[in-house]
């Protein structure tokens, strides 16, 4: 009876147990949002490399002839304000034909947080020159990979550099092998030198953007074409007259040469028959 008595205690004290533990909810939508703060408060932030693109943009506007030199001239005042840690003009040109057209190019490196909207007032200020944007175009190129290599392969050999340079500083061992170590610290070195410039250029061209921009005369209009074809003409008609130039002067020595033989050769002939008609 005692035992019974004793297996009823065990057994309702385990119930006790069991309906005391409460059954937890599930974790609502505000904590889960609020899971990854907490974490990061709690531990280290996730290390994220960010890519390391170099960006070109192309850009092409048309524009009447005499507002192209405005145009060209308003965009470098545009890069000017920005200063030079901004925006630099790496190449600039102009051109004009003979029909009284012309042409112009520029190339500018801007940074790379600005270069996007840079463009769009660009396109802007041909606008308000009476000009229209004709083509544009973006380049993309990723040196994440080649910067993170280079990165790598640099610390390998200032390491081995700084080794090698331990090794000549003590000075133990054979003059030869002494000799080795410093012809090998020049290659190195020369090695870090090459990779640190590569570093230096790829990361100037991630931080300033290429713009190049191309200036064109607009075809568009009555008055355009009819100029284009009098140009023309007058081109040709010079052409020919150049090339008629080109054959009087050619021939011109050869006539002359033919022309005096043949008087020297009627000369002779009236000669001889004067001295027969004597004899």
């Amino acid at each position: 009876m005692g035992r019974f008595w004793s297996w009823g205690l065990i057994a309702f004290a385990l119930m006790l147990g069991g309906c005391s533990k409460s059954v937890e909810p599930p974790p609502s939508t505000e904590e889960l949002a609020e899971a990854p703060a907490s974490l990061e408060k709690g531990g280290d932030a996730i290390q994220v490399s960010v890519p390391q693109i170099a960006y070109t943009y192309h850009y092409s506007f048309r524009l009447p002839a005499d507002a192209i030199v405005r145009a060209q001239d308003r965009h470098l005042a545009m890069c000017d304000r920005l200063g030079p840690a901004r925006c630099r003009v790496l190449a600039m040109g102009r051109a004009s034909g003979d029909d009284g057209g012309a042409s112009g190019s520029m190339t500018l490196a801007v940074e790379a947080g600005i270069a996007r909207n840079f463009g769009t007032a660009l396109g802007q200020a041909v606008a308000s020159a009476g000009g229209r944007q004709g083509d544009a175009s973006i380049e993309a190129e990723d040196l994440s990979k080649r910067i993170v290599d280079t990165e790598a392969r640099v610390r390998a050999r200032q390491a081995l550099a700084d080794r090698l340079m331990a090794l000549l500083q003590t000075r133990n061992g054979p003059v030869a092998d002494l000799v080795a170590a410093e012809k090998a610290v020049a290659e190195v070195q020369e090695e870090i030198d090459a990779a640190r410039s590569w570093l230096a250029e790829a990361r100037g061209r991630v931080a300033m953007s290429t713009i190049e921009i191309g200036y064109a005369p607009d075809d568009a209009g009555f008055w355009q074409p009819l100029r284009r074809s009098v140009g023309n003409v007058a081109g040709f008609f010079g052409e020919s007259l150049g090339l008629l130039v080109t054959l009087v002067a050619t021939i011109l020595p050869w006539v002359l040469a033919a022309g005096g033989l043949i008087f020297a050769a009627r000369w002779l002939r009236r000669r001889f028959r004067r001295d027969e008609a004597h004899d």
